[in-house]
């Protein structure tokens, strides 16, 4: 038999299949993967991971030294000036330094998270007292610039609080609210925090809740310690002392 001499096809050889068809070579392409896009992921895991780890640490440090009453606070005074105390326009001859209570002024001194510079009118600043009103103080030889502005720091802007130096302080630092004070000789001291945080604006703890902080005539031109009395921005109407009014507890 004569063999079959036709030439073969161009593509004929290969892999054939059934029927003599030629099945095209298969491009193998290996899969890639999205190493880019798996980092950017991993990035942004990681930062979300540190931010709520710092939250949480922040929220655990301010819980730490979070206290809910002036018990647990060391070395806090209290004392027991009552409601419906006089306004006057005369001087008050305060039992305590800085006072905590008692007769005042009419007119409040404005307690928005303000800062003097200036040692306001003792008289005027007893008012804001008794609206609720947080009141550091500090003796302005003692302290450095740099004390001043950490006080500065934990009033500015804060409502129901007032700073302002006070002459004749017998401590470098002293923070009251209505009936209660406190005094410390450094401005790194835990307690102020503690204290301001703890009395601003309490409605456990002064007389005239819901009272306003607001007095910005005040604020423009604050009246001086040892100055007279004078009409200087809003005024509550006339009050009456009440039983005991005038009583203190020492501490």
């Amino acid at each position: 038999m004569a063999k079959d001499r036709t030439p073969a096809r161009p593509g004929a050889t290969g892999n054939r299949a059934k029927g003599g068809r030629t099945r095209p070579v298969a491009n193998v392409v290996a899969p890639q993967r999205p190493w880019g896009l798996i980092a950017g992921a991993l990035v942004v895991v990681l930062f979300a991971a540190a931010v709520i780890t710092y939250a949480v640490v922040k929220v655990n440090e301010a819980n730490a030294n979070k206290v809910e009453s002036p018990d647990d606070i060391s070395g806090l005074q209290a004392y027991e000036y009552a409601a419906g105390q006089e306004h006057v326009t005369t001087p008050v001859e305060y039992t305590e330094s800085p006072p905590v209570g008692g007769a005042h002024d009419a007119f409040w001194a404005d307690c928005t998270g303000t800062v003097y510079d200036v040692d306001i009118r003792h008289e005027n600043a007893v008012h804001s007292l008794e609206h609720g009103a947080v009141w550091v103080t500090y003796d302005p030889d003692a302290l450095s610039d740099g004390d001043v502005e950490k006080l500065a720091d934990l009033v500015d802007g804060v409502s129901g609080r007032m700073l302002s130096p006070y002459a004749g302080l017998d401590s470098p630092i002293s923070v009251q609210s209505w009936n209660h004070q406190l005094k410390v000789d450094s401005a790194d001291d835990e307690r102020l925090a503690q204290f301001a945080d703890l009395m601003t604006r309490n409605s456990d703890f002064h007389p005239e809740v819901g009272a306003s902080c607001e007095n910005p005539d005040f604020l423009a031109s604050p009246i001086l310690a040892g100055e007279d009395s004078a009409p200087v921005g809003q005024s509550d109407m006339p009050t009456t002392t009440t039983p005991g009014a005038t009583e203190t507890t020492e501490p």
